[in-house]
């Protein structure tokens, strides 16, 4: 299990050098990727002109565009709420960009109380994501949303 808390304060630690999304995210994406066991991507997707599109993340290829209420990203954006799947095969409509992926957690980003990204993250094993991971990655979402400039690149 990895330590949510260690992850918040490296977090922070990049922010403060420097706060500018692509290399905040960049970061974000590489310490999820180290920290987080048995995964198979980790990364962000950022609404941009009424859809979801591919930000910063680890791992093989994936989907660049996602409409609002498609998948597991699209619903979590729709929703505002954290979508955590035990087994993506069983979730309507899931959107298929690794078929290694058999479950998925999902955190929505927020700015001026709108959802501008969310928070993906994949494994090949059914049921990996738990309630403390739930958690741990809602709080660190709060740390990005707290330190993050969205108005520079």
């Amino acid at each position: 299990m990895p330590d949510y808390v260690i992850l918040g304060k490296q977090l922070k630690a990049f922010a403060e050098e420097d706060p500018r999304y692509v290399p905040l995210l960049s970061n974000a994406s590489a310490l999820l990727w180290d920290w987080i066991p048995r995964i198979n991507w980790a990364g962000f997707y950022i609404v941009s002109g009424g859809r979801l599109v591919l930000g910063p993340f680890q791992g093989k290829p994936a989907c660049i565009h996602i409409e609002k209420g498609k998948g597991v990203c699209g619903t979590a954006w729709e929703s505002g709420k954290t979508q955590l799947v035990p087994n993506v095969h069983e979730f309507p409509g899931h959107i298929a960009c690794d078929s290694a992926s058999n479950s998925e957690i999902v955190v929505p980003i927020f700015r001026g109380g709108e959802v501008c990204a969310v928070l993906d993250i994949d494994s090949p094993r059914y049921e990996r994501f738990t309630e403390e991971d739930r958690e741990g990655l809602e709080a660190f979402v709060e740390i990005l949303e707290g330190c993050i400039s969205w108005d520079a690149v």
